[in-house]
């Protein structure tokens, strides 16, 4: 946990850089923010403690007492199996009760401290927001306190939340305080442009603008409302790693729902505008239009097949004259149909996404339950069977089988995000791997055998090699 929470503090350095916040409110973050660590830690945990103390009584020689005494390995280990379930059902709650709230606290209290003296935080080479209506990027910053800035160019947001002014300078300085509510920058050798609105429709596409020079131009920035930043402020409220199972169960309902509706309205929209529902379907199939009449099913599958069948009988529908206005008419609906599909797959994929990260977080927590208690009858058996005790080669091993673990549970998480595997099989697939592992190396520590038993693996492949020496006489007859 001492070493996760370590790799943490170099995560959120560069946001907690810079903001002037005490060791306490850091400390409190850290506080808030080490539940999120418990999926990764506690794997870990029982793997190792596993491996070295099974690894510690085999290499003392205290199972071979134990077996002297007539106690099997299954006995050895019934009352730690007794501890491991109760451990796997209370990871459960833990991570359906305390993780969400802790994530609750943390995102809220991140996000806070995010906002705080944004001045201090003006990064080189890329874009930093700056008060509410400026973003500034500066390709260098030196001076005693960075106060000296080269290469400036500040996008500023106008009334409307309009990006349509940009000033450009080649070098910049912060004269104001730190500590002050107004940040004062003053720009020299610079240029200043800003969009200008056409009166008429027809100059809208020359997309006119203003340009000036100066020599010198001062820009005063209030950040008194960034400034007085509530740190116990909690906003936001529902995404989807601060809820419990029932709360998932109804979210995900819910988007399943929305997600449906948003597909199938789109699609009809776009089949509508392809203009095969205006086709003379209804004479083809006798039938009398009516007013609230609507294409149905056999309707579509009917298109369908005529297409399929032959393109050209689908222009033959028309009089001879409009054949070329129906083609002229099909590419135009082709362009704007890609168009509006590319448009909108930003929007079907971020939904998608979102629904699948429900699903991952739900099942998850019960994963992670079922994780530690095959983690254990991995790293028991196997420590017993490497009969090495301590810190050397049992760590090399669980680090080693719990990097695996790891890195498919990655993959396979971001493989299941987009939906290329269910994201059910994305949650279990790492668990559902080191399942057979913990149940061979059981039966290998049971039968008081290696892990691979090389003396009979060799057997069995001269007894191939004798098995097709027999036959080749055979074939030879």
């Amino acid at each position: 946990m001492f070493i996760f929470i370590f790799q943490a503090i170099w995560f959120f350095i560069d946001e907690f850089a810079g903001k002037d916040i005490d060791l306490i409110i850091v400390g409190k973050f850290l506080f808030y923010y080490s539940p999120n660590l418990i999926p990764m830690v506690l794997p870990l945990t029982v793997l190792l403690a596993s491996i070295m103390t099974f690894g510690a009584l085999a290499e003392n020689y205290e199972f071979a007492a134990m077996k002297a005494s007539g106690i099997s390995l299954n006995r050895a280990m019934r009352g730690l199996i007794i501890f491991i379930t109760f451990l796997s059902i209370g990871t459960f709650f833990f991570a359906n009760n305390v993780i969400p709230a802790a994530e609750y606290k943390s995102y809220n209290l991140r996000r806070n401290i995010a906002q705080m003296k944004p001045a201090m935080a003006i990064s080189e080479g890329a874009f930093s927001t700056v008060g509410e209506d400026f973003s500034m990027k500066v390709d260098k910053k030196h001076g005693d306190n960075d106060q000296l800035l080269d290469n400036v160019i500040i996008h500023q947001l106008t009334d409307g939340g309009i990006n349509d002014k940009v000033i450009k300078s080649i070098d910049g300085e912060l004269v104001s305080n730190e500590n002050s509510n107004i940040l004062q920058l003053v720009l020299t050798n610079g240029n200043f442009y800003q969009d200008v609105k056409a009166e008429s429709r027809d100059k809208r596409d020359n997309y006119p603008f203003a340009k000036a020079s100066f020599e010198k131009y001062t820009i005063f920035m209030d950040l008194s409302n960034l400034n007085n930043v509530d740190l116990e402020e909690e906003k936001v409220k529902n995404t989807f790693k601060m809820l419990n199972v029932s709360e998932l169960d109804y979210a995900i309902d819910s988007l399943e729902k929305d997600n449906q509706k948003i597909f199938t309205n789109f699609g009809e929209n776009v089949y509508k505008r392809t203009g095969a529902s205006n086709l003379s379907l209804r004479n083809r199939v006798n039938r009398p239009k009516k007013d609230n009449d609507k294409i149905t099913v056999e309707d579509k599958e009917a298109v369908q097949s005529l297409i399929k069948t032959n393109i050209d009988s689908v222009i033959s529908l028309v009089e001879d004259y409009r054949q070329n206005q129906l083609v002229d008419m099909a590419l135009n609906t082709v362009k704007n149909t890609k168009s509006t599909l590319e448009g909108k797959k930003w929007d079907l994929n971020r939904r998608t996404k979102l629904y699948n990260h429900h699903i991952l977080s739900k099942h998850q927590k019960y994963a992670l339950a079922f994780t530690c208690f095959i983690l254990f009858f991995v790293g028991a058996p196997l420590g017993a069977i490497i009969r090495k005790g301590g810190l050397g080669l049992p760590m090399v091993l669980a680090i080693g089988l719990f990097l695996s673990y790891h890195f498919i549970g990655i993959f396979a998480k971001n493989y299941a995000e987009d939906g290329s595997i269910p994201p059910i099989v994305g949650s279990w697939l790492p668990t559902a791997i080191m399942l057979p592992l913990g149940i061979f190396l059981t039966r290998q520590a049971t039968a008081d055998k290696a892990v691979f038993d090389i003396g009979n693996l060799l057997s069995k492949i001269s007894g191939l090699f004798s098995f097709l020496k027999k036959k080749k006489p055979e074939v030879a007859k």
